[in-house]
């Protein structure tokens, strides 16, 4: 089945589990869900993608508790390694709405997950999944995010956790996360993108179980960002959102809301003209996706040198793009890159408005607001902004876009003073 919102339900195929299987998305090869531990395909290399042969429809969620075991019907086990996760706000920001010009704007704020990112979406599963296919050691190459969450789940479980960071790269609140949780931390002489070549290839070797988004069944967790926020508009605005603006890294958040709303239209909960255009969001500094995007590519061309204050996306080969890339063009959205300055004044404006978020997760505003000037995103839009990181995964950058603290005597008439002015 190629990447298509029009693309029909699937029979269940002979290697299918209740109804749940592994499908190429290049070659379209099948093959059982747990069987074998693999994540990409067996003949060509390929992505894959878990394949449903009856995808829920939106309003079958109701009447469930919150959170993202609530979609369990769209996922592929029925529960997971749990903190829980989920469920986190939808936040009015008036004063951007007003200053951006735009019918709607909604936050939708994943920092507020247990470890502080929308990793433990994708890690509830994911670490589920490495339990059922008998693992005994979990692994990740992060820019942080996902060395945080992989450790956090991974303890849940009791499970031995090896974590590959791009040495002298990582925000400090990042590496404490994972140190905190008893991961093992290797730090890399190199960027991000050496650090996933390694943790791949001890993949391959069987030397650990790979959760970075290569692995199709973390991002079946993070769908669940995707189901939240059509549920949250049509809660308060009787409809769905025309554009969701997200950070691009990886692009793993991209492919999975993409597979989320495409899944919904299998089901006939969604009709393909109401599906949000998907706008990703770069730092100029590491913007492979954009290029390909603006250049009509079909796939990314490495950025081997990537540089940015938003580190969590510092990323200049994502693994994702050939899923991301579909769900940008067939939903009519597109891809921008903002610079640093753009994302630190984003983070300001969303501090404003209590809104407390790391530099990437700034982007998606940043890049709004470009799009906004440019005339890309018009006036009677309802969009929504996704933030990934909480404020304090990096405290550095906090300090640095936030006001000097202003010295003052032992006095309360000196301190009465110096507030007059």
């Amino acid at each position: 089945m190629s990447l298509s919102l029009t693309a029909p339900r699937q029979e269940s195929p002979t290697v299918a589990d209740d109804g749940v299987w592994l499908e190429c998305i290049a070659c379209g090869e099948q093959f059982a869900p747990f069987d074998a531990i693999r994540y990409t395909c067996d003949d060509c290399d390929g992505l894959l993608e878990v394949r449903y042969a009856d995808p829920p429809t939106l309003d079958s969620f109701a009447g469930r508790d919150r959170g993202v075991w609530r979609y369990a019907d769209a996922l592929p086990v029925a529960d997971g390694v749990s903190l829980p996760e989920g469920d986190t706000p939808l936040h009015r920001v008036p004063r951007l709405e007003e200053e951006v010009g735009v019918a709607g704007l909604r936050v939708k704020h994943e920092g507020m997950n247990p470890t502080g990112s929308f990793k433990d979406r994708g890690m509830t599963v994911g670490v589920r999944v490495a339990q059922r296919v008998g693992v005994d050691r979990l692994a990740c190459a992060s820019t942080g995010n996902t060395s945080a969450a992989l450790a956090a789940y991974g303890a849940r479980a009791g499970m031995e956790t090896l974590v590959l960071l791009p040495a002298g790269k990582v925000a400090a609140g990042k590496v404490a996360q994972a140190s905190l949780h008893d991961a093992r931390i290797l730090e890399v002489d190199g960027n991000f993108d050496a650090c996933l070549d390694i943790v791949q290839a001890l993949a391959r070797r069987g030397e650990a179980y790979l959760l970075n988004s290569l692995n199709p069944f973390r991002l079946e967790g993070q769908k669940t960002i995707g189901l939240e926020i059509l549920e949250g508009c049509r809660e308060a605005y009787g409809r769905f959102p025309d554009r969701v603006v997200l950070p691009v890294g990886n692009a793993g958040n991209t492919a999975a809301l993409y597979k989320a709303f495409r899944e919904l239209v299998q089901a006939g909960s969604l009709a393909p003209a109401d599906v949000p255009m998907l706008t990703g969001v770069q730092a100029e500094g590491a913007a492979p996706l954009v290029e390909a995007v603006e250049e009509g590519w079909d796939d990314v061309r490495r950025w081997e040198s990537v540089e940015t204050v938003a580190t969590a996306i510092r990323i200049g080969n994502p693994v994702n793009a050939p899923k991301a890339l579909p769900g940008v063009r067939e939903t009519g959205g597109t891809a921008v890159a903002v610079s640093d300055e753009e994302i630190t004044d984003a983070q300001r404006a969303l501090a404003s408005e209590g809104v407390g978020v790391e530099p990437a997760s700034a982007c998606s505003v940043a890049g709004l607001r470009k799009l906004r000037r440019e005339g890309v995103v018009d006036a009677d839009e309802l969009v929504v902004c996704l933030t990934t990181g909480h404020l304090l995964k990096d405290p550095d950058a906090a300090y640095a876009a936030g006001d000097d603290p202003e010295p003052v005597p032992n006095d309360v008439e000196d301190v009465l003073a110096h507030l007059r002015g």
